[in-house]
């Protein structure tokens, strides 16, 4: 029986109902994050009809929530458990319903009180979404999983 990686086995103890990444969350969008080799993670994102802003178009919120996903992930690959506290998105061009998209996020930087990352929605080969992000430890679970 294989082990999950680090940062899955710390996602899945502090984060496990999540709307983004939550495996079982009914309703969420399930996203499998997996660690690249030059740091990160990534997720393939399907873009059904079930997430439809205008007609044809993935909804922004739905868009911004696969770039925070991806950034706390990343910070999770890295053995960080935090909260956005700062997001940025800048829309490029729309994600369009019926065409599969892989999201990625990365840290850029971090101190002891701040975590900055980024992250890009791409699909078709086109960077359609891209976000930066500043994140702080969780209060309560960075603490937690120090002291475990």
């Amino acid at each position: 029986m294989s082990r999950p990686d680090p940062d899955e086995r710390l996602r899945a103890s502090v984060h496990p109902d999540c709307i983004v990444c939550g495996r079982d969350r009914a309703g969420g969008l399930q996203l499998a994050f997996v660690r690249l080799a030059a740091g990160g993670v990534r997720a393939e994102f399907p873009c059904t009809a079930a997430y439809t802003g205008y007609p044809g178009y993935v909804h922004g919120g739905i868009v911004s929530s696969l770039l925070d996903g991806a950034m706390t992930n990343a910070l999770f690959a890295a053995g960080q458990v935090a909260l956005t506290a700062e997001l940025t998105v800048r829309f490029l061009e729309p994600l369009l319903v019926g065409e599969p998209a892989t999201v990625e996020g990365r840290v850029v930087r971090s101190r002891s009180r701040l975590h900055e990352t980024a992250a890009e929605v791409v699909q078709g080969g086109r960077t359609k979404a891209t976000a930066r992000g500043k994140f702080i430890p969780h209060p309560v679970l960075a603490r937690q999983e120090e002291e475990a």
